[in-house]
């Protein structure tokens, strides 16, 4: 049966080891230690676990899942509505990225200035995530 590390199973939920360490300090995650010491998980229980977890899903902060891999996270420097289309430009650290979308996608995300929000690249495309 495969097992994995704290590290390993936090990348796998998407959460940063140190989350996935008091998941386990916590009972949330069964682990067991190897002939190393290293805390161990089982497959079948973080299997489990993933399912759990992601039956709780629905908040506010919830991560976003996407296949789109360059992700640029930063503030909205400036939003231009047309008619039908729109303009936003996000600061990430120090890249500008500009992308064109719809006034309809850009009002349902409520982008505005001062706001945190990722744009992630694909190919020619710039897609905006709401933080």
């Amino acid at each position: 049966m495969e097992s994995y590390t704290i590290g390993q199973a936090a990348r796998l939920l998407g959460v940063s080891p140190d989350t996935a360490r008091r998941w386990a300090d916590a009972g949330r995650i069964v682990t067991h230690r190897d002939e190393g010491g290293r805390r161990l998980i089982e497959g079948t229980d973080l299997a489990a676990f993933s399912v759990e977890l992601a039956k709780g899903s629905g908040g506010e902060d919830d991560v976003s899942y996407t296949s789109v891999r360059n992700a640029f996270p930063g503030i909205v420097t400036a939003v231009r509505l047309g008619d039908v289309a729109a303009q936003v430009e996000i600061q990430a650290g120090p890249h500008r990225l500009v992308s064109l979308l719809t006034r309809e996608a850009v009002e349902e995300l409520g982008l505005e200035v001062g706001m945190e929000a990722t744009a992630r690249v694909k190919s020619t495309n710039v897609h905006i995530d709401r933080v």
